[in-house]
């Protein structure tokens, strides 16, 4: 696994996976069930990926948005590919909503509705409330498309 990977906590942030692609848990909640989505590939660059990565990653978007309407009845998806400070490539996933979304103790609001993101204001999680919304999402993960 590329050190991108690695950085967002896997193994203990994996919700699912496809044959070229992990789904994790973002450590840092922007929203509930905010993920990344991440290339099992060092590569660099979105282009350079080979053509069967692409083709995967149309199934991972059905997957991943089909799991975070269950999860957070979200209004809009914003899927970001930042690559700033992790470079190998990657998503962002962030399920946006007004308001705010809850699973067991945990509340996380969408502090840049109806803007971009606030990224700034995301929730660390603890090892609990993480393993607790992994588990959950891992869950809801469509078994196919």
């Amino acid at each position: 696994m590329n050190e991108t990977i690695r950085k967002f906590g896997y193994p203990c942030t994996l919700v699912g996976e496809t044959a070229h692609w992990l789904i994790l848990l973002r450590p840092a909640q922007v929203t509930l069930g905010s993920l990344v989505v991440a290339a099992k590939s060092d590569a660099t660059a979105f282009g350079t990926l080979p053509a069967e990565y692409h083709a995967d990653l149309a199934e991972v978007t059905r997957r991943v948005e089909a799991m975070l309407g269950k999860a957070a009845d979200y209004d809009r998806i914003n899927w970001l590919m930042l690559m700033m400070v992790d470079p190998q490539v990657h998503f962002h996933v962030l399920p946006r909503y007004d308001g705010a979304r809850s699973h067991g103790d945990l509340t996380v609001g969408d502090a840049g509705w109806p803007g971009p993101p606030d990224l700034k204001s995301a929730v660390t999680l603890s090892d609990e409330a993480r393993a607790d919304l992994v588990g959950w999402l891992a869950g809801l993960w469509p078994a196919t498309a």
